[in-house]
């Protein structure tokens, strides 16, 4: 009888496939070059209390200040974001999140397809939906608008010139089209096409909280766990083979056991950021829906008692990610599998991180 390999993150199944590049690998050392980037952040680690989580590797800071310097030039230069957004751009860290999140990378140029592609997703997630002048009005047409920005329109010359000149002049779908065009260059047909379709999920899962936010309805925790299925970090774990340089068969990929790994490991994600986002969310001009905050109004319980609940859940949801991905990688004994598992486990803790050191953008709440 053989005994099940454990999956825990970079270090645990497919580990051995996780091929480091030099200055990744003296990274994870912990010895940090004098002169360290302001774009590592030294914030210490402050972990939710009792949240399952896995160790990070850590990067390179001189990997990190490339990345991040290269992917806030082409922000501003193609003004996805506008100057009057730098301060909440640089609060992002996009280079740190992304280096931490992808430590399996064939290039520079594959980790900037990264970097851009959260950029852009984030840009689109600010500017149409939320915090930097978003609306939950008319955000179905900006968002049909901005799928078409990697998911072309394909018409007569006369619209077709019009469509292009539209979409330039727009920050955030200049954006997505700017960002999928590095992608296009890493990538196989088969994962652009993986990607587009993540993209659609995400836009929809975006247009259910906006229908709630104008029609003022509290839906249960089901209802909102399924919501955040859509809207979550699915597009840029489904890209951890592209970024590596290698591509799980599209058979494997679409099989029911992949993509529960692939739900399962996103909602983890997702959850994450409800729990380190909380106090923030909280403290706007009115709460907004995360996954405590909804617990605590369907369940009748305190904020405290409702936050603990869902800790459990993302709990839950970790190790059910981690057995469902061993029975994956035990039915498809490909070796891309174990690899493109150990990627999305990376990704996982990386993403723990980032949210846990992130003080400039989160606070946990006062009774941890």
């Amino acid at each position: 009888m053989s005994t099940l390999p454990q999956l825990l993150g970079p270090t645990g199944l497919g580990a051995g496939s996780l091929r480091l590049s030099p200055r990744t690998a003296a990274g994870r050392s912990g010895k940090v070059p004098a002169g360290r980037p302001k774009t590592v952040p030294t914030q210490p680690l402050k972990p939710i209390p009792g949240l399952y989580h896995h160790a990070h590797v850590e990067p390179a800071p001189d990997l990190v200040d490339d990345i991040d310097r290269r992917t806030k030039e082409w922000a501003f230069g193609i003004t996805m974001y506008e100057r009057g957004f730098e301060k909440e751009y640089d609060a992002f860290v996009f280079g740190y999140y992304t280096c931490l999140c992808y430590p399996d990378y064939a290039s520079r140029e594959h980790i900037m397809a990264a970097a851009k592609m959260l950029a852009a997703e984030n840009a689109v997630d600010d500017i149409y939906c939320e915090d930097l002048g978003g609306s939950p009005v008319g955000l179905g047409y900006r968002l049909c608008l901005a799928q078409a920005a990697f998911d072309p329109l394909h018409c007569t010359d006369e619209y077709q010139s019009a469509w292009e000149a539209r979409l330039r002049q727009d920050g955030p779908r200049h954006g997505y089209r700017s960002a999928f065009e590095h992608l296009n260059t890493i990538a196989s047909p088969a994962q652009l096409d993986r990607e587009r379709h993540d993209m659609i999920r995400l836009h929809l899962g975006y247009l259910c909280e906006a229908a709630w936010e104008e029609t003022q309805t509290l839906p249960t925790v089901d209802e909102y766990l399924t919501m955040r299925q859509f809207n979550n970090f699915r597009p840029c774990l489904t890209i951890v083979d592209a970024v590596a340089g290698y591509e799980l068969p599209h058979d494997i990929h679409d099989s029911h056991h992949m993509q529960r790994v692939i739900a399962l490991a996103s909602n983890a994600t997702t959850i994450v950021n409800d729990l380190y986002s909380y106090t923030k969310e909280m403290n706007g001009q009115r709460p907004h829906l995360n996954l405590p905050y909804v617990i605590e109004l369907n369940e009748h319980l305190s904020r405290e008692d409702a936050y603990a609940k869902a800790v459990d859940i993302h709990n839950q949801l970790m190790h059910a990610f981690e057995e469902e991905g061993v029975r994956a990688a035990l039915a498809y004994p490909h070796p891309a599998v174990s690899r493109f598992i150990t990627g999305l486990s990376a990704w996982v803790a990386g993403d723990h991180h980032w949210h846990a050191t992130n003080h400039g953008r989160y606070q946990l709440p006062a009774w941890l």
